[in-house]
């Protein structure tokens, strides 16, 4: 992975993670963690259907569907 890449998504992460709180109730540090043992991560990490490319709302949608999903 090229450097500009990879900060380029260490970014999007960033933003991503800096969104969960307000969804889901969550610390910021919860919210890191739960980022990074998410489904959501690792497909993003994979590169399965895009999801890197998705908007940072779409992704922290889709983290608080899942989150909503592990707490229920």
């Amino acid at each position: 992975m090229s450097e500009s890449r990879y900060l380029l998504l260490r970014h999007k992460y960033f933003r991503i993670i800096d969104l969960l709180p307000q969804r889901t109730g969550l610390s910021l540090r919860c919210a890191l963690d739960f980022f990074y043992r998410s489904e959501t991560y690792a497909e993003m990490v994979e590169g399965i259907s895009d999801m890197h490319c998705r908007s940072d709302a779409y992704l922290a949608e889709e983290l608080r569907r899942e989150y909503d999903g592990t707490t229920a």
